[in-house]
């Protein structure tokens, strides 16, 4: 089934909901120039909220293109995609968009052009030059597709993507889309005021030497860990104690630890949540467990728990 939008659809955040009252930090001389070399963006433009200090975040999840190009339906279904897609924008109007993984069937795909679907599906985002991040997931890595190639498409065809690839030896192989987007209370500001992470589940398949399609490890890997706590920490010595930033997290697959939290879900204050039962091969670290173990994503979640501070929601697919 294609979701064109995620569970949480669009969020409306407010500044002030989000860090408080607390005043933007105020840096020293040594902390703004710790700031210049900390912006992966100093090419393209800031990301801040409005001046009412607000910031609309639009998420698409699981748009799946490329599914039975060989027939009329697959196209079809891209096609009524795309009309969605503007709709939503034109709805919206969001100050971002967060892609959230299996933007491709990769397994439907024919490996000569599957890249050139990465132009369709942004094509809305570049026309209404909406700045726009994605995160990738277990139909993004296959044999006709993976995710290092869909980030470096991105990043070729799309000018208002902010999607980058993790630092080498970051991510594991299949696992590359690991990194930060930062957003400032104001334009002018020195140090952003939300991060929007964005972690790299892996899993999905691949081909070992033999030719023979083998699964990719299905959760964050522990290299992602040690990375995320040395980025806050170069953040913290830059911009000061976390207080003053708040944080979203985007991954496609859902922690195994989610798990336990989905039977204490609401479904009437939090309806679409219950729907699909979580289980083997829904959240991380729990395909292959025989060869590889259980909560084999517990190291990342405890980093990620324990050093992301103000950490309002992390947003899943899958």
């Amino acid at each position: 089934m294609k979701v064109i939008v995620s569970t949480l659809g669009l969020f409306v955040l407010s500044y002030y909901a989000l860090v408080g009252n607390a005043a933007p930090a105020i840096l020293s001389d040594r902390q703004a120039a710790s700031t210049d070399a900390l912006n992966p963006y100093p090419n393209k433009r800031r990301i801040h909220f409005k001046d009412d200090g607000t910031f609309r975040l639009t998420v698409f999840s699981d748009l799946h293109f490329g599914e039975n190009p060989w027939d009329d339906w697959g196209p079809e279904q891209d096609r009524k995609s795309l009309i969605v897609m503007n709709n939503m924008l034109d709805l919206e109007h969001p100050d971002f968009v967060a892609i959230n993984g299996d933007l491709i069937t990769g397994e439907n795909t024919f490996k000569e052009n599957s890249t050139l679907l990465i132009d369709q599906l942004t094509s809305p985002l570049t026309q209404k030059n909406v700045p726009f991040a994605s995160a990738y997931g277990n139909h993004d890595n296959n044999p006709n597709i993976t995710h290092l190639q869909e980030i470096e498409r991105e990043q070729l065809v799309a000018p208002t993507s902010y999607t980058r690839r993790a630092p080498e030896g970051v991510g594991g192989s299949g696992g590359e889309g690991n990194y930060w987007v930062p957003v400032y209370a104001k334009e002018t500001d020195s140090a952003p005021s939300l991060i929007l992470w964005f972690f790299d589940s892996r899993s999905g398949w691949a081909l070992d030497s033999n030719g023979q399609i083998i699964n990719i490890p299905d959760w964050v890997d522990d290299s992602v860990a040690i990375w995320l706590a040395n980025e806050i920490a170069l953040m913290n010595e830059a911009w000061g104690p976390p207080d003053n930033r708040a944080a979203l997290a985007f991954v496609h697959v859902p922690f195994h630890v989610m798990e336990s939290l989905q039977p204490t879900r609401d479904p009437v204050k939090e309806p679409g949540m219950d729907e699909d039962k979580l289980g083997v091969g829904s959240t991380q670290s729990t395909v292959d467990t025989s060869a590889w173990g259980s909560d084999r994503d517990k190291p990342f979640w405890t980093t990620l728990t324990s050093n992301v501070k103000n950490l309002h929601a992390v947003v899943s697919g899958h």
